[in-house]
């Protein structure tokens, strides 16, 4: 060629391109100082993560550089030469240096509160905008940032101005820029091979997320939102697969059919049981165990709760199902194990499936579902309604105290709950209800004049204290009550308050309180035992002694013939599924991995060890078999 060709129209793509490179490789090394070293990322890895990191953005950079290569490609000399086209190109620049800019803030703070890149959650919070933008808007100082990267981004404006505009200037023939564009469309082959993961050469966790680029890792997500199980994840002949869990879930009740396919399992009325007691299941948002002293925690967050667990039953080896409420919501209401990659709760299809409500329908309960803020968000609504729950949320909530972006506070919520109960107790029928609250999430702002909480700024701690709060004054006027005597609570966590660590799979993140509550008829005890969010409803239902028939996954922990060293715990985080027994963890991945670990509860360290078949394939059984059900409609 005369004339380079980037010294033409091209040089704005290539600066522009490598401003993007430079801002990528400064959110890395910010995100390693902020969460890396935690993660136990030393300096000498950040080589790697960082060249690795380069390829990635390199390969998302053909093709957020199409359109414009395209445009330049096309676009006659006469026209660029124009000053109408260096005004729009200028504002063309801007925008694009002020959304990297901020698209940059947004992956900081949101890699500080999931300890990754955009993921499934990321995709969950744009399907909702108006709850997630205003969320937002409370919680961090959007206004402050966006002025930061406006003014950030006509510095370098400023800056690449004097660069582009002579480049414009510049005339390049058509066969020039035609071969351009022909070296850009012939990058694009290879690019489609790379994935936001092909080039992961770490099992830490967050050292691999480290290397990924947020915005194909928000398109994965997108474009895995509802994955096919069969597919993508490691599987067995569907013959064995239902044997083995059949074989898992033997004694567990009475298997009604000798088909292999049918789960659905008698359990019959235990003369020494409880009887049709209330059943009131309180899911606090964002409760890990981490928060109570009495399970472990080093702070004094949850005084209400750990006086209560001296008159309940605690369960300290309780752990959620994954990291979102749909996850907590569906493990607890269906004992449905969390398939990858969305809960059921969001999928379609999920009417009239088994599910707790509709077991307690079948003794003469009245069901509902309670939520603080409006239904309608993460399908809540729709999937009670449509499994025999009434539905009462923020619309039916008058005169609130205090609301926020996500509903009326705990305390209203709770209040509203009493009068709720009031009113089936009158009609002398027996109700389950499952309360969802919402006060413990950000922008933790709460009702004004409460001791030792301040009603905005207090972060997550005030959110933990305001919850437990609300909380023990719920319980507390619950027994001016007439129903509080024949009422058995159910305090659980819908997941912990954030996932971190380097594991695949960081277990200790997913502890969580949960409690069982009524004095004089349940027992004071600390059980000592592994239980799962999917293990509440059979356990709960045990010990009313109540007669029914459901295909559940969980298990009634405190029968005589339970086996704990041997239970299963099922979790999900992202993409990935596992399960739990003991101290050894199967962990299920995209393209059928499979990988083993040691978990060490005491240490909270995670040891890889050499595969285990036989632990993979009931492992794989257990979500491919749930997958198979649900998808054919058969979990019934």
């Amino acid at each position: 060629m005369p004339r380079l060709v980037w010294l033409g129209r091209f040089r704005p793509l290539l600066l522009i391109s490598l401003f993007y490179l430079f801002l990528s490789l400064l959110l890395r090394l910010i995100l390693w100082k902020f969460f890396g070293t935690h993660a136990e990322i030393s300096l000498m890895d950040i080589p790697a993560v960082l060249a690795t990191g380069l390829v990635n953005d390199a390969v998302v950079l053909i093709f957020l550089n199409l359109p414009a290569s395209i445009y330049l490609t096309l676009l006659p000399d006469r026209f660029v030469k124009r000053g109408w086209h260096h005004i729009c190109f200028g504002l063309l620049l801007f925008i694009s240096l002020f959304s990297l800019l901020y698209l940059a803030g947004v992956e900081f703070f949101f890699f500080k509160e999931f300890d990754a890149r955009f993921n499934l959650v990321a995709v969950d919070y744009l399907i909702y905008p108006h709850e997630v933008f205003v969320n937002i808007w409370e919680s961090y100082p959007v206004g402050r940032i966006i002025l930061f990267d406006a003014v950030v981004a006509g510095l370098v404006l400023s800056w690449l101005w004097t660069k582009v505009t002579p480049a414009f200037q510049i005339s390049t023939r058509f066969r020039q820029r035609l071969l351009v564009l022909t070296c850009h469309l012939l990058l694009l082959g290879p690019a489609l091979l790379v994935s936001t993961d092909s080039l992961d050469f770490s099992t830490n966790r967050v050292s691999k997320e480290l290397t990924h680029n947020g915005i194909s890792s928000l398109f994965r997500s997108f474009r895995t939102n509802h994955l096919d199980y069969n597919a993508y994840y490691r599987t067995l002949d569907k013959p064995k697969a239902f044997q083995l869990v059949r074989s898992e879930l033997n004694g567990d009740g009475v298997f009604i059919s000798k088909d292999q396919e049918n789960l659905a399992r008698k359990h019959a009325t235990r003369p020494n049981g409880l009887g049709r007691l209330n059943v009131v299941v309180i899911v606090e948002e964002s409760f890990s165990a981490s928060f109570s002293r009495t399970l472990g925690g080093s702070k004094d967050l949850t005084p209400n709760f750990d006086r209560l667990s001296k008159e309940g039953m605690l369960f300290t080896r309780a752990y959620a199902s994954g990291t979102r409420t749909v996850r907590g919501l569906e493990a607890i209401s269906t004992s449905f194990p969390p398939i990858p990659s969305e809960a059921i709760l969001k999928r379609p299809g999920n009417e009239h499936i088994a599910n707790w409500g509709q077991i307690m329908q079948d003794n003469g309960y009245h069901t509902s579902f309670l939520y603080g803020g409006y239904g309608t968000f993460d399908n809540m609504n729709y999937f009670f309604s449509n499994n025999g729950f009434a539905i009462s949320d923020r619309t039916d909530i008058t005169d609130p105290e205090f609301t926020n972006i996500w509903g009326v506070s705990d305390g209203d919520l709770f209040r509203h709950a009493q009068s709720y109960y009031d009113n089936i107790f009158y009609k002398k029928q027996p109700f389950f209800s499952i309360i969802m609250t919402t006060s413990n999430h950000s922008p933790y702002s709460f009702p004004k004049s409460l001791p030792g909480i301040p009603s905005e700024g207090g972060g997550r701690k005030a959110g933990v204290r305001y919850a437990d709060y609300a909380l023990g004054q719920f319980l507390k006027q619950a027994r001016h009550h007439p129903w509080f005597e024949r009422t058995l609570f159910v305090i659980v966590a819908d997941h912990c308050a954030r996932v971190y660590g380097r594991a695949e799979i960081p277990v200790a993140t997913y502890h969580i309180p949960l409690m069982f509550y009524a004095p004089g008829k349940v027992p004071a005890a600390h059980v000592d035992r592994p239980i799962g969010q999917v293990d509440i409803a059979p356990t709960i239902l045990g010990m009313l002694g109540l007669s029914y028939t459901a295909p559940f996954y969980g298990q009634d922990v405190l029968k005589d013939n339970h086996e704990p060293e041997k239970h299963p715990l099922f979790l999900n985080h992202n993409h990935d599924v596992a399960m739990l027994v003991g101290d050894h963890l199967a962990v299920l991945g995209l393209q059928k991995s499979a990988h083993l670990y040691r978990y060490d509860r005491d240490l909270k360290t995670m040891t890889q060890l050499s595969d285990n078949p036989q632990m993979f394939d009931r492992a794989a059984a257990i979500y491919q078999t749930a997958f198979d059900l649900f998808s054919q409609h058969r979990y019934q």
